[in-house]
């Protein structure tokens, strides 16, 4: 497997549905990102690649990726737009949570739960944002990225592709949503099995709140009928 020039990953044992196969973190030049959860395997898995551990960064603070920040008895860093962590620079890219960024090194992107390895991103409405996850997809494409490091999921070696594909996927939801709409259809699980169709049982509520995420984006841009009614 090709791995990034000075990145080390162990990825913790908290396989589901939403985390694949486990929360990947990364050991960088003795900082560690993405910490992941507590669980104390884990946490000498970590300590054993990184030696002695001297930061810890985040990309957000979801349990799954910032639980055991604490754990390392260093010092903790949340950085925002333009911040510098250790070797690490931080880039803004709000939608998952609103605390999302990624972290750069070199063209070297440390992504969090903004792009996965595999699979796409949930979106929950209130605490996530669509329109905002959008912006922050077409932010990371401007960049000539090598590889991203993704919260979950295997290295991507084709950074551009990969955003291409994710951007493609959001709209063609979006377009789907909106043929659903203009047909009539207007309850939730109408609306999902229609423009979620292919969507596995096990992910179904994961995607009925991605599609309440998508609704609202369409309300905050007034394209959203007024008869929609959600948890029908």
């Amino acid at each position: 497997m090709r791995v990034p020039a000075g990145v080390t990953r162990v990825r913790a044992d908290n396989p589901s549905p939403l985390t694949l196969d486990g929360t990947n973190t990364y050991v960088v030049a003795g900082w560690v990102v993405d910490p992941g959860p507590l669980l104390e395997g884990h946490l000498a898995a970590v300590r054993k690649a990184a030696g002695e551990v001297e930061g810890v960064v985040l990309t957000h603070d979801h349990p799954d990726h910032a639980e055991a920040a604490e754990a390392f008895r260093v010092p903790v860093h949340r950085p925002g737009e333009g911040e510098q962590a250790g070797p690490f620079t931080a880039l803004a890219t709000p939608g998952h949570s609103a605390d999302s960024v990624c972290l750069l090194m070199g063209l070297t992107c440390f992504t969090g739960d903004t792009v996965l390895g595999e699979g796409s991103v949930f979106i929950a409405p209130g605490e996530g944002s669509l329109a905002a996850y959008l912006g922050s997809l077409r932010r990371l494409r401007t960049l000539d990225l090598e590889v991203i490091c993704p919260g979950h999921g295997p290295y991507v070696w084709e950074p551009a592709a990969k955003l291409d594909e994710y951007l493609g996927h959001r709209l063609d939801r979006e377009r789907r949503l909106l043929a659903a709409l203009d047909e009539g259809a207007r309850g939730e699980h109408e609306l999902l099995d229609r423009a979620w169709s292919d969507t596995p049982d096990d992910l179904r509520p994961a995607a009925a709140l991605t599609l309440r995420a998508h609704l609202e984006k369409l309300a905050q841009e007034g394209r959203l009928p007024p008869d929609v009614t959600l948890g029908s």
